[in-house]
């Protein structure tokens, strides 16, 4: 049965410990599938480095319950072991969510999508500053929630052997299995900056940490107690988790929209700027008959030959906005396209490279491709949170009055242009725990694109992928006839 790594709080290791894991299993050779609870989309790059399998996002805000048990029974159907890494501490969540059954785990915490996957939960503890009291943080995490199950303890930050005996001794009448020991490590530290840690792309030292995190994994767990349990064995294939384990199923609702038999293409921005994406969406537009056409409007100076549309995800364009400013020829050749009507998806930070200007947190200003007539500054200020939005108006993807829900992480702003008119807004938008307003969101400039800060998980609304691909055959369609 797989694992949910969990930790008591953000910050005690989660991601070291499940790198650690993924790089062991991996060196063994073994098909291991990876997971994050969570809308974030760093770590799993992570994952995805070591084992060579995109890992998934299990988020029931963004798609649904249901979503994420389909999900998770397929994507384990092929391997042999599977690792979730949960997100901040285990109960940590949204709050109460109307009908949610219990209250002792927030709806989406960790603790939520073990119980929804029925699988046994790994708890990472910081043992920095402590000795005899983890044995009192270890009793509370694994008997508060009477419904789920601890398997077992990694002791993190350990100082030394002395240290180790107090632990141990403390822990000794929970009779919790303690699984893995890591010392205290200060050569293994993966660099961060604003929006957490630095992507893979961009650490040409990578290879060196997963190498060296491969050594603990291996030396650091216990292995003869913890690799039966990550199997996936016959529980996970029959699909126990009380859902259809059919594949086709999961996309049955697509066989509503039969689409043209005649392949578009769609570009995909894909790069040190731009390369936050669900894998999930991408797999769906190729679903629906697309294919997904990567390039980088960074170093590429036009645009993928015979395209019908767009994709530009989050990432970085502040980072890399002088070379993005550099590169007029790509940007005239987005700009043609999106003049021209091709269908364009620029989510957060493709937003931002769609704009007038980008000012990155030195203050200085990069010309962009000015389709939206906005400037976006960076800010100290980080804007983070699931958003429920309501759409103002018909647009790309949504039809008026669409309810969708979304994902905002990001510390830069637009600087509101007085003279824009309201009308080329797109969302209303309020928290989504609490239906609280924060704003209007959202650009519907041109018919054919969607911009917006909202990241979203298009498993939770299949409408949407359809929509965009459908727009894409009829931009062939009249290109064809022009």
């Amino acid at each position: 049965m797989p694992l949910i790594i969990a930790g008591t709080s953000s910050g005690v290791g989660k991601t070291t410990v499940t790198l650690a894991l993924l790089a062991s299993l991996c060196q063994k050779k073994l098909r291991v599938q990876s997971f994050k609870v969570g809308p974030d989309y760093i770590d799993p790059m992570f994952h995805r480095y070591v084992t060579g399998r995109a890992c998934r996002n299990l988020d029931p805000i963004l798609t649904s319950e249901d979503y994420v048990q389909e999900c998770f029974l397929e994507q384990t159907q092929e391997v042999d072991f599977a690792v979730v890494e949960g997100v901040m501490g285990l109960f940590d969540g949204v709050g109460v969510e109307k009908g949610f059954p219990s209250s002792l785990s927030s709806f989406a915490s960790t603790a939520h999508v073990a119980k929804l996957l029925h699988i046994p939960v790994l708890l990472v503890i910081d043992c920095s500053r402590l000795s005899g009291s983890v044995a009192a943080i270890a009793h509370g995490y694994s008997t508060l929630d009477p419904h789920l199950k601890i398997a077992g303890l990694v002791l993190n930050r350990v100082g030394s052997d002395r240290h180790l005996e107090l632990l141990k001794n403390a822990l000794k009448a929970l009779q919790i299995p303690i699984l893995g020991v890591f010392r205290r490590e200060d050569n293994i530290t993966i660099p961060d900056r604003h929006l957490g840690l630095i992507p893979t792309e961009e650490l040409p030292e990578l290879d060196i940490i997963i190498s060296r995190l491969t050594e603990l994994g291996n030396s650091c767990f216990n292995w003869d107690r913890l690799l039966p349990l990550l199997e996936i064995g016959e529980v996970g294939k029959c699909g126990n988790i009380g859902v259809n384990n059919d594949k086709e199923d999961r996309y049955s609702y697509l066989q509503e929209y039969p689409v043209s038999n005649t392949q578009i293409r769609i570009a995909i921005a894909f790069d040190k700027a731009f390369n936050f994406y669900y894998q999930d969406n991408l797999d769906l537009l190729e679903k629906l008959g697309a294919e997904l056409v990567f390039w980088s409007p960074l170093v590429d100076t036009k645009l993928p030959e015979n395209i019908q549309g767009m994709y530009f995800g989050g990432g970085f364009p502040e980072v890399f906005a002088e070379q993005l400013a550099n590169n007029t020829s790509a940007m005239n050749s987005v700009k043609a396209a999106i003049l021209g009507g091709m269908p364009t998806i620029a989510e957060c930070g493709g937003l931002m490279y769609l704009c007038d200007r980008i000012i990155d947190f030195t203050g200085t200003a990069y010309s962009m491709l000015g389709i939206i007539p906005e400037v976006a500054t960076m800010d100290k200020r980080l804007t983070l949170g699931y958003r429920r939005a309501v759409a103002l108006q018909d647009g790309l993807l949504v039809q008026v009055n669409t309810v969708i829900y979304g994902h905002e992480f990001h510390r830069s702003r637009l600087l509101l242009n007085p003279e824009i008119s309201s009308t080329n807004l797109l969302f209303t938008t309020s928290r989504y725990d609490t239906d609280e307003f924060t704003g209007y969101e959202g650009w519907n400039i041109l018919p054919n694109l969607h911009a917006s800060y909202i990241h979203l998980h298009w498993g939770g609304n299949l409408a949407i992928p359809q929509r965009f691909v459908e727009n894409c055959h009829q931009f062939r369609e009249v290109l064809n006839h022009s």
